[in-house]
């Protein structure tokens, strides 16, 4: 994590020594989808995972794509199967046959991330960070190029590839 603290301290060795250390760790919290068909990613930043957020970033897609259904292929986070995500679907989806739905959300198997392209996007972007690590002064530094490397590549790996037939959903 950025900013942890490393040091010394001099005491007696028959006296526990207390250093009071305030480490509130920088984090940041992505939420990630894959336009399968431009291989770009739609990448928004929030400060955690919940369900108001993932019904913001849902929103966030439906806007980007409005003329299109959306295919969502996530994992089992508990703010996915939430009251407020079944209550935002039923209301995006209400009164549409479900082949029309405008988001279809499908889950992935439990503890799989093999199946998730999302989770090799994170490592290919964490990777290139990782690379300039000693040239990064700062944690806002740290995010703008992990941002940058998401928004300027196109993403096409076997994963991905996985899901092709769902391309030809209409």
């Amino acid at each position: 994590m950025w900013g942890d603290v490393i040091g010394y301290v001099w005491g007696k060795t028959d006296q526990e020594i207390t250093v009071p250390v305030v480490n509130e760790r920088e984090r940041q919290t992505y939420y990630g989808a894959v336009d399968y068909l431009e291989g770009q990613l739609l990448l928004k930043a929030y400060d955690k995972g919940n369900s108001q957020n993932t019904i913001d970033y849902l929103q966030y897609l439906l806007n980007e794509s409005p003329d299109q259904g959306l295919l969502i292929l996530w994992d089992g986070a508990t703010y996915h199967r939430s009251k407020e995500i079944q209550d935002f679907l039923a209301e995006v989806n209400q009164g549409l046959a479900a082949e029309q739905w405008k988001i279809h959300c499908v889950r992935f198997a439990p503890n799989c991330p093999e199946q998730n392209p999302i989770e090799d996007i994170w490592l290919q972007a964490k990777t290139w960070v990782r690379r300039f690590c000693a040239l990064i002064p700062t944690y806002s530094h740290l995010k703008w190029m992990f941002e940058w490397f998401l928004r300027h590549t196109t993403f096409d790996f076997a994963t991905l590839q996985m899901y092709g037939i769902c391309s030809k959903l209409k």
